[in-house]
């Protein structure tokens, strides 16, 4: 293992990250509208950036400058290294203006007072850069200006990925640029359209720039403050789902606004070539002959028009089963009627229900995880649905979590191979995507995934079940998290939080969260004894 190019590489990073927080520092400064700099520096928001930023710059500068002997071996075993500590680190630092907003915050004191509040934003700023969306803040709308857009952001960078910008940035990367790349570009294959990969990063950063900035002056339009507009646009590309607002994108009440971030929320579950090429080359047919795009397609319309139609025959879940559903702070009878009353409203005409039908499929499907309506309070059938497309995903090379669209078509062809290949043994059948054959070994490197993933979401349960005393809400937040999705069922719901989760369990979800982000192979390799041994 090449130590020297690791040290350098993360030293870089952290660079990256210093320069990041330059922009919510000077938001955060702005708002403490203070006329002393000196009073200014000594506010709780303008002070943690400050010191992140320091500390951030310094650690970084002194990983680049260590001497060590370079091996000159870069492989794809110091590639996942990077991307994998890279994240971590990335995690730590970031997270340090919230842990400092977090203590100055509170009267409260004691180690376990801080290791909390050092546990809640590692978790939020993990759930950020992870692009997952799952918060520990209760009332996010008390959170200062500056805070609010650094934990936008954190989904911005993470979305296209902190590794893959300073893949575009740093030329030293070199010849392990394209390991980088695939240790953390969403998808069975990181693909590249130009020689230089450091042009393809432009590239795709170029083209996610250009689409956050629409949708900015889109959101703007329809009547959100800019610095709202930004924070939406930022989770809506990264399909992060942070919002400023506790009731996330239905504390709105607009339809224009609901259908401007389903466009854009399908836009980023699209492979991002495909924008590349539809953008500077107008190729319109590849949105047909993309196999993957298709299956997208489909599967989002059957859900929709699924869930719009359980929606309009059977209405609301019932009254009892909603009323069983586990809720850290069990609705009062009063606050019961009134959320009925205005879900039911949501569902009350064909127009409203296939608003947010489509609103919420195409915002779980893309591990996206905004809300206009409490999902929870759906039909069994519909919450159930939601669940199974959490594992969906967008496209290979889009910004989603998941699986992959991609991965989900091979498994499916590949289990129909093998009836087909028991009903006829000796012939020979493979499995194709585009009417071409996929390698046999990408076919059980894809089946392999598969498995661990089932396997990992299975584990991961079995541990949140010791944390969380119900089921649904145990399980759902792991496949909220791994799948990097968000918001989940019962206790983790559309309307709930993770801050009541004990700090532990909070751990396990960090890790679950990263596995997801990187999948799988990418955290198992950089982890694996094997790989750092000579």
């Amino acid at each position: 293992m090449n130590i020297h190019f690791i040290k350098y590489s993360l030293g870089k990073l952290l660079q990256l990250l210093a320069f990041s927080m330059v922009i919510p520092g000077i938001i955060a400064a702005v708002e403490a509208n203070h006329t002393s700099i000196a009073v200014t520096l000594h506010d709780v928001q303008v002070g943690g950036f400050c010191i992140a930023i320091v500390l951030s710059l310094l650690t970084g500068t002194v990983l680049t400058l260590l001497p060590r002997k370079d091996t000159g071996e870069r492989t794809i075993r110091e590639g996942f290294a990077i991307v994998t500590f890279g994240w971590l680190l990335l995690t730590l630092f970031g997270g340090i203006p919230l842990f400092i907003y977090f203590v100055k915050s509170s009267d409260r004191q004691g180690v376990l007072f801080l290791l909390r509040c050092f546990t809640d934003a590692c978790f939020e700023v993990m759930s950020g850069f992870t692009t997952t969306g799952a918060t520990i803040l209760a009332d996010i709308e008390k959170l200062p200006s500056g805070l609010l857009f650094w934990r936008s952001m954190t989904h911005w960078l993470g979305g296209m990925g902190i590794v893959t910008l300073g893949i575009a940035i740093f030329p030293a990367f070199g010849v392990a640029a394209y390991q980088l790349f695939r240790g953390e570009v969403p998808g069975p294959t990181a693909e590249r359209f130009t020689p230089s990969l450091a042009q393809t990063a432009k590239i795709l950063w170029g083209v996610y720039a250009a689409l956050t900035l629409v949708e900015t002056a889109l959101l703007f339009a329809g009547g959100m403050s800019l610095l709202d507009a930004f924070c939406h646009a930022f989770g809506t590309m990264a399909t992060g789902g942070f919002s400023t607002r506790n009731a996330s994108i239905g504390a709105y009440k607009s339809a224009y606004i609901d259908w401007v971030t389903v466009l854009f929320m399908f836009f980023a579950g699209m492979n991002f070539i495909i924008h590349y090429n539809l953008i500077f080359f107008r190729k319109w047919n590849i949105l047909a002959a993309n196999h993957e795009f298709r299956f997208y397609g489909i599967v989002i319309i059957t859900a929709i028009a699924v869930t719009t139609t359980v929606l309009m025959v059977q209405g609301l879940g019932g009254s009892g089963d909603i009323t069983r559903s586990y809720r850290r702070t069990p609705l009062t009878q009063e606050r019961f009627e009134q959320k009925t009353a205005a879900e039911e409203a949501k569902i009350a005409s064909f127009g409203s229900t296939l608003r947010h039908a489509t609103f919420q499929v195409v915002s779980i499907i893309t591990t996206t995880g905004y809300c206009t309506a409490d999902f929870d309070m759906w039909p069994g059938f519909t919450r159930l649905l939601l669940v199974v497309i959490m594992f969906f995903g967008g496209c290979a090379g889009s910004t989603g979590g998941g699986m992959k669209m991609v991965r989900i078509m091979v498994v499916i062809k590949s289990s129909l191979r093998e009836v087909r290949s028991m009903i006829q043994p000796r012939r020979i059948i493979a499995v194709r995507i585009a009417d071409k054959a996929i390698d046999e070994k990408q076919v059980h490197a894809i089946v392999g995934f598969f498995v661990m993933f089932l396997v990992c979401t299975a584990g991961f349960s079995l541990i949140m079940s010791l944390f969380i005393p119900d089921f649904t809400t145990a399980v759902s937040s792991v496949i909220a998290t791994i799948c990097n999705v968000g918001p989940g069922l019962s206790g983790i719901g559309a309307t709930e939080n993770y801050s009541w989760i004990p700090s532990p369990g909070k751990w396990m979800l960090i890790l679950s969260m990263l596995l997801g982000r990187l999948e799988l192979y990418t955290v198992l390799i950089a982890f694996a004894p094997a790989s750092w041994r000579k």
